[in-house]
């Protein structure tokens, strides 16, 4: 080869004239196989240019705005369509928490309000079994409503009120809705409580989950024990001072000791009876729904819990439920190579990133995006080869995403990280509060 040869052909940027791609795409089907990359190429026509700031919220009710476009200024994009009121008694609205059911008809919104010093509430509306956990002023207990309401109509469907609770409400983080099933974690009395949204909008009780996994798990109880009926009332001193281990955390221990019973060494065995005062006194702290019968629930310690503590290297277990057989599917730990492999594989599945629409979808995970996998490893590697870092530090601070709050993953194509480059100190495929900068996010075509 010559010298005066070029090894590398420059790039050929293709016509970005918007109506002739728009002509282009009319007429010419492509190469066999490349619609889909054709079509999330043309978002690059188009992409976002200014931010509107300081937009103000009621606390008091929800206000529905039917997107009008930016025609003419930024100040027509949306047109009020209706408010509806739906917390009362004092309750605020949190403006970080709403789920939006798969045909786009309904929206959940949850209201709140603190519970009063005075007078006190009574002890065993605190404490009503024995997983309770004992409240910390820095988080102090609720009164907690749900609501649905018609976004056709903007009338209130029905509502569920959960009295001297802790759900945390902020990002979703206490409640997921995956299709029509509806998970709600109650941290406080260490309680799932599980919804169907019917086709009208109203909750439908599905089961509870905590002292028992079957419904009929009290009718059982109260064959054996006449009292068992009463006890099972709000407030009924015995259920605070049980000594029994509740079902959900009885189903985890077995778990844990087949599994050292399968190791067949008698290490195994001994670590588990050494840990075991440790693992009973384990408390769920985040869920999540993996599809209709599947939960993925987070255990650690009370006082990370209640916020005693905020230190995230805390231990803690990561398990795998199934609400229909009962059964505890498996266990990890935040340390886990395994799981986190699992996590890099399959970060789509745990984000449910095309679960609410058949569409194309523009995802951009580990799993599924190189520039995504890519800014995942450097992280990574920040972290193993930091000052107090490592590998296993590294693991658990990856680990530390799980569970992932619901519908907080967008997969906006301005957000693919294949098409356009932008900070990300500004804005992210995962919904977090983040601080609005003095210009306007600024993206940039990659291709």
């Amino acid at each position: 080869m010559e010298e005066d040869t070029p090894t590398l052909k420059p790039r050929r940027i293709q016509n970005q004239n918007v109506v002739h791609r728009l002509e282009r795409r009319r007429v010419c089907s492509g190469r066999p196989g490349a619609h889909w990359y054709r079509v999330r190429c043309f978002h690059q026509n188009l992409f976002p240019n200014f931010t509107v700031v300081n937009v103000e919220k009621p606390h008091v009710s929800s206000e529905s705005f039917p997107l009008m476009g930016a025609a003419l200024s930024p100040s027509p994009l949306f047109s009020l369509l209706y408010v509806t009121n739906v917390a009362s008694n004092g309750e605020h609205l949190n403006r970080e928490c709403s789920l939006f059911t798969d045909d786009c008809r309904y929206v959940i919104v949850g209201s709140a309000v603190y519970v009063p010093e005075d007078p006190p509430p009574y002890f065993f509306e605190v404490y009503r079994n024995n997983e309770s956990v004992t409240p910390n002023p820095r988080s102090p207990l609720e009164d907690y409503s749900l609501h649905i309401i018609d976004l056709h109509t903007g009338r209130l469907c029905d509502t569920r009120c959960f009295k001297c609770d802790k759900i945390i409400l902020s990002h979703n983080q206490g409640l997921y809705l995956y299709r029509n099933i509806l998970a709600v974690l109650s941290v406080q009395q260490q309680t799932i409580h599980v919804f169907q949204v019917t086709p009208e909008g109203t909750f439908l009780d599905v089961r509870t989950i905590g002292r028992f996994c079957y419904e009929d798990d009290l009718l059982t109880l109260s064959a054996v024990y006449t009292e068992a009926q009463a006890e099972s009332q709000p407030g009924f001193p015995r259920l605070y001072t049980d000594k029994t281990i509740n079902s959900l955390k009885h189903r985890l221990l077995v778990y844990l000791w087949k599994r050292a019973e399968q190791d067949g060494s008698a290490t195994a065995k001994r670590r588990f009876f050494q840990f075991f005062d440790q693992l009973r006194r384990l408390r769920m702290w985040k869920m999540q729904l993996l599809d209709e019968h599947h939960l993925f629930i987070k255990y650690t310690s009370e006082d990370v819990v209640t916020l005693r503590v905020t230190d995230p290297s805390q231990p803690s277990f990561f398990v795998v439920y199934n609400m229909v057989s009962t059964e505890v599917l498996a266990v990890f730990e935040n340390t886990s190579d395994q799981l986190l492999e699992l996590f890099e594989n399959f970060c789509d599945l745990f984000r449910n990133a095309t679960l609410h629409s058949q569409a194309v979808q523009f995802p951009c995970s580990a799993s599924s995006n190189n520039y995504a996998r890519q800014v995942q490893r450097r992280f990574k590697d920040t972290i193993v080869n930091a000052k107090y870092g490592g590998h296993t530090e590294a693991v658990r601070r990856l680990l530390g995403q799980l569970p992932i709050s619901a519908q907080s993953y967008s997969s906006s194509p301005y957000l693919d990280l294949s098409l356009f480059s932008y900070d990300d100190k500004w804005v992210s495929v995962m919904e977090r509060p983040r601080t609005c900068g003095d210009h306007p996010i600024r993206y940039e075509p990659t291709c």
